[in-house]
């Protein structure tokens, strides 16, 4: 396989945001038309929540391509994919406040307390925010290797986010089993790494 150049990567990125961009307009395109099922409510969250997880599997796909292929490059698409996770997330919960609770923020926290499937998805979230707003060169420089031991946390986003989904819905389960499969599998390849974030060099 041919080494990944600058303007290589250019276009790679330009896919990438097609790519994430495109869901999102056909999401819009969907609702616009009377398109989104019988509960357009449910649909749209349930699709930016999808689009959430689809990008965090991506982001975690990026290092062990790189590392196979030998294409150093790759990893600088990392933070690109990163922030459009933080982004389907944050249209994931303003669907939630929005269209679902209507913006009754004391509903909300009886929700939370009702239903750990939401303080499941919270704790993503949060992990999430912190990981796009650090996600800075300026940012990166600053904390030196603290930065590196908090983008680390994207492992236990990795947990939380297919638990929140898998106990999120009611019935059909096969969907978010495979996701729990896939993340077990990109959390397995990076055991030694997480090993030694957890328990050090010792």
């Amino acid at each position: 396989m041919k080494r990944l150049t600058q303007r290589g990567l250019f276009w790679l990125k330009v896919c990438l945001h097609i790519s994430f961009l495109s869901p999102i307009i056909y999401l819009v395109l969907m609702v616009l038309t009377d398109n989104a099922g019988g509960d357009p409510v449910q649909y749209i969250i349930h699709y930016t929540g999808m689009g959430a997880l689809n990008a965090l599997v991506v982001t975690l796909l990026i290092s062990p391509l790189a590392k196979r292929f030998k294409q150093g490059l790759l990893l600088q698409t990392r933070r690109l994919v990163g922030l459009y996770v933080f982004a389907f997330a944050c249209l994931h919960i303003a669907a939630f406040i929005s269209l679902d609770l209507l913006f009754a923020w004391g509903f909300l926290f009886e929700e939370i307390v009702k239903r750990p499937y939401i303080l499941v998805g919270a704790a993503s979230l949060i992990i999430a925010t912190l990981l796009a707003l650090t996600s800075f060169q300026a940012v990166k420089r600053k904390l030196g290797k603290r930065w590196q031991s908090l983008h680390n946390w994207i492992y236990v986003m990795a947990i939380l986010a297919p638990i929140h989904f898998y106990w999120s819905v009611k019935s059909e389960i096969i969907e978010p089993s495979i996701y729990i499969g896939i993340f077990a599998l990109l959390l397995w390849y990076r055991r030694k790494s997480i090993k030694q974030w957890l328990f050090g060099r010792a």
